[in-house]
């Protein structure tokens, strides 16, 4: 059973100007979660009932899962200083 993972154009952006290195790491990471939608070491955050957060050094990848529709959407990847500013 594979999720489909779905990466929203503001994360999209976020993710193409990191450095490579880290960019290929959260990638890998999030491809990991087409089957594991929740690895250990991810957090659910508090005041929704969907978001979650998995830390990859020092960056943050928030997502929702979808369970019924079997879907895993990337809201924000970002410095985790920055991760949960609006």
């Amino acid at each position: 059973m594979q999720y489909e993972l779905i990466i929203k154009p503001t994360a999209e952006k976020s993710l193409d100007k990191l450095p490579g290195s880290i960019r290929r790491r959260i990638v890998d990471t999030m491809k990991e979660l087409r089957n594991n939608p929740r690895p250990v070491g991810v957090v659910k955050l508090t005041g929704d009932e969907n978001l979650w957060r998995i830390r990859i050094g020092n960056y943050r990848v928030v997502y929702e899962i979808h369970d019924t529709r079997l879907m895993v959407l990337v809201l924000r990847v970002a410095h985790r200083k920055d991760v949960y500013r609006p």
